[in-house]
């Protein structure tokens, strides 16, 4: 298996520090707000890459955490009259929600910040025994050039690092590039050898990592945004607290762009998973991200998220028969066309044109096409039960066909008994608006021995 490691720049074949197992650490959500559709991206991708590993049997600890200790959650929890606990708490629902309905599996492990504080300030203790960090009134700092690899990662010399570097009021480093491991705030701090505080963003990760995952890690996995300062810096403060090498791997996902610009909360222009899956299924969200690869920015549009929409119900109304669990799935050809494509890097547009095959070879009744695809389907995380028409697309049905034919009707009933009047009469004008109606919105009448059933294109 290859996967593109940023810190190289290059693929590179997939050797875990242990046989058959796999330590994974993503970057969690800063729990204070909605997640947007960059947030599904990100997520849904790491989600993928563990149903991956698992399905090809290695043992897999996949650890992402939680930050609910922040500068941004104590703006909202100033600005609402709440505690930060009641913000993170509230949101990090709002969150597990989100991905729950994305069919985003649970990670197996997934630590808070404020739960790990010890952890932290023993790791900021080891720096400064060390000599890597130093105490300023309070705050403490990491000293950036006494790590000789700092920018690695993003590709950034010191020199080029230094040119933009500033102090902000009210720090006092001994360098402008010093990054913070510690911060005094009396106001909603925790106690630590250096006065009342929080950790910074940097060090909850790093922190988090070694405790649950070790001191060197197999993979890790967020965000191209986080290549830097976030990631960057937790390289440095753990290779200098544990003395040896952190990650193996890290991957980074690319952004969703609107008209070209980063999705973000910062700049307002996000669509929060919940508004999306208003309008679209996790299928859908889940088929417009996995279309384009991982590391690729993807530009979102409502015609791209229509075109996901078909093929998702393509998927999805494949001529299901039970699934035979049987069949041996790794001496099928499609099992090896499907994991050589996602052997190279993860390539879930090759993969997914194995799952369409397999859906055209279901609807003509190929044996055991479907079992295939369900299998296969499942490692990148859809769902195959059909969709359920609700209250309100019936009544929209209703309303667009009386608007069409210019007759009020009261029921999908009606519609139906008038259908089948008409294509006894012959009469195709009628049976034909009555379809090219309810076709303009996702909807079909399928004719059976049973009667006619409603149901989704």
């Amino acid at each position: 298996m290859q996967l593109f490691n940023t810190y190289s720049g290059q693929l590179e074949e997939f050797k875990p520090i242990e046989e058959n197992k796999v330590k994974m650490y993503v970057c969690g959500p800063t729990v204070y707000d909605y997640a947007h559709l960059g947030h599904a991206r990100c997520y849904i991708t790491w989600d993928v890459l563990y149903r991956y590993f698992k399905f090809r049997g290695y043992d897999v600890t996949y650890c992402r955490n939680v930050t609910d200790v922040d500068d941004k959650i104590l703006k909202k929890a100033e600005k609402e009259g709440k505690t930060p606990q009641e913000v993170s708490q509230y949101w990090y629902k709002q969150f597990t929600n989100s991905m729950q309905k994305l069919n985003n599996l649970s990670p197996d492990i997934e630590p808070f910040a404020t739960k790990t504080l010890g952890e932290m300030i023993s790791m900021v203790k080891d720096l400064i025994d060390k000599g890597y960090a130093y105490e300023s009134n309070g705050d403490v700092y990491f000293r950036v050039k006494k790590f000789g690899r700092y920018g690695s990662l993003s590709g950034q010399p010191i020199d080029q690092l230094e040119s933009g570097a500033r102090i902000a009021v009210g720090e006092l480093k001994e360098d402008p590039l010093d990054f913070a491991l510690w911060k005094k705030d009396e106001k909603f701090g925790y106690n630590s050898p250096w006065g009342v505080g929080r950790p910074g963003w940097h060090i909850e990760c790093s922190a988090m990592s070694r405790k649950y995952l070790g001191k060197t890690i197999d993979i890790h996995a967020g965000g191209a945004d986080l290549i830097f300062p976030h990631h960057e810096n937790e390289i440095a403060q753990s290779e200098c607290a544990n003395g040896c090498k952190f990650v193996n791997y890290w991957l980074h996902n690319g952004f969703v762009t609107i008209n070209k610009e980063k999705m973000s909360k910062s700049l307002g222009n996000f669509l929060t998973i919940d508004d999306m899956l208003k309008n679209y299924d996790a299928n859908t969200l889940r088929l417009f991200i996995l279309t384009n690869h991982y590391r690729m920015p993807v530009e979102f549009s409502d015609e791209a998220l229509s075109s996901a929409q078909a093929g998702a119900k393509r998927l999805t109304n494949a001529k299901q028969t039970p699934v035979n669990e049987n069949i041996d799935i790794t001496k099928t050809p499609e099992y090896k066309e499907f994991c050589t494509a996602m052997d190279e890097d993860l390539n879930t547009s090759k993969a997914l044109a194995v799952l369409f095959d397999l859906t055209t070879r279901a609807n003509k009744g190929e044996k055991d096409a479907y079992t295939i695809l369900y299998k296969l389907g499942t490692v990148l995380g859809f769902t195959f039960e059909k969709s359920k028409l609700s209250e309100e697309d019936l009544i929209n049905a209703v309303n667009k066909v009386s608007k069409e034919l210019g007759q009020d009707f009261q029921s999908m009933d009606e519609i139906i008994e008038l259908r089948k009047k008409a294509r006894s009469e012959k009469n195709w004008e009628i049976a034909d608006k009555i379809r090219i109606s309810l076709d303009e919105i996702g909807i079909i009448l399928k004719d059976t021995p049973d009667g006619t059933k409603i149901d989704i294109k």
